[in-house]
Parts: structure tokens; C-alpha cells; sequence
């Protein structure tokens, strides 16, 4: 058994949003591989920024080349990936940063997993919605490819399952919209929430 307990700090959650004059929350970007997730994460952590606004994006690539390095893409690893960026959102959260989180996050169990972590009242779930086939246009990286002719397993939407979320927050529909359309449309939608 462990000593562990959480410390109280003099600078707390209500001090960081009253400095930042915006609340933390999280954004949960969740989609297929080439929806549009990083690029919307990225866009929108500019607009906020450029509206005076604190955020920080955890993007899949990045955290798997540093703190989920050691994981890999077996369903026990995927549950461990977002369990870990769960956490360290709420860290985030916590200073009073927006967290925008892009990860596929195919299912739904731990997206539940993520939100109760986080706290319901902090976890926004937004579903960058986009078929199958017009991923596979936008697949800069050739990975639909290369899951289609076996070189890759376990790849969500091809040979591992994607569970769209059920009661998203809010939708983006990347087939019927540019780049900076959806990023206007999320940055409105969020208005009220800050």
C-alpha cells in the first residue's frame, strides 16, 4: 500500500480562471484517422489564442512519441493511451488551460473512462464526424493503404472497430465543411462555455 494523497497548492483552479478570464474545460476531439482532428485542434488553439484565450493540444502522434512511447495499438495499450492523456488533461485543467485533445479514441468505454476522470462538468466529447472514404482521400500518411494490403493491424475503421460516439456535444461534419468553416463553427459553439 502506498502513502500517496493529493497536495493542496496556494494557487488554485478558481485563482488560474480568474487570471485567465475563461474557465478550463476539455475538448475531446474523437474521429477516424484523417478527419480532420488535428488540423481542427490546431486551428482552433490559434483562434483561441489570437482571442485571448489559454489552450493546449495533446495530439495522438505527439503523445505517442514521448510519454506513450511505450505503448502500442493492442486494444490494452489504447485503453492505457487515453487513460494517461485523460490524466494529464486534467492536470491541464486544473491551471485553467483548454485542452484540446485529438485522438481517434475508437471507444466508447473509454471515452466514458476519459470523462470520468476529467469530471462530466469539464469533459466537452466533440465527434469530428467524416466517412470512411473521404478519409481515405486525406490520408497524407498512406496508412488506410497500407491496413487495406495488410501491412498494418488493428487499424481503426479498416480492421479494428470505431464506435461513434453516441451523445456528442457537438458534431463537425468534415465532408461538408472546409477547415475554416469547422474551426468557426467550434469556435462559436464554445462562446457560451468560456
Amino acid at each position: 500500500m502506498n502513502n500517496l494523497k493529493s497536495q493542496s497548492y496556494k494557487i488554485d483552479r478558481t485563482d488560474f480562471e480568474k487570471r485567465n478570464q475563461h474557465r478550463g474545460f476539455v475538448l475531446w476531439f474523437v474521429g477516424l484517422s484523417g478527419s480532420g482532428k488535428s488540423t481542427l485542434a490546431n486551428g482552433l488553439q490559434a483562434k483561441l489564442f489570437e482571442n485571448g484565450f489559454n489552450a493546449v493540444v495533446l495530439d495522438g502522434d505527439n503523445t505517442r512519441l514521448g510519454i506513450n512511447k511505450d505503448l502500442g495499438f493492442s486494444e490494452k495499450d489504447r485503453i492505457e493511451n487515453i487513460r494517461r492523456v485523460a490524466e494529464i488533461s486534467k492536470l491541464f485543467v486544473e491551471t485553467g488551460h483548454i485542452v484540446i485533445n485529438a485522438f481517434i479514441s475508437p471507444f466508447e468505454s473509454n471515452r466514458i473512462q476519459a470523462r470520468n476522470i476529467i469530471s462530466d462538468t469539464d469533459f466537452i466529447e466533440v465527434y469530428i464526424e467524416s466517412s470512411v472514404s473521404a478519409c481515405e482521400k486525406r490520408d497524407v500518411k498512406g496508412l488506410y493503404k497500407k491496413a487495406r494490403t495488410g501491412e498494418i493491424n488493428d487499424f481503426t475503421g479498416i480492421s479494428s472497430p470505431f464506435e461513434a460516439p453516441i451523445k456528442p456535444d457537438i458534431v463537425v461534419k468534415t465532408d461538408e465543411q472546409t477547415p475554416d468553416e469547422s474551426i468557426d463553427y467550434l469556435f462559436e459553439q464554445l462562446k457560451s462555455k468560456l
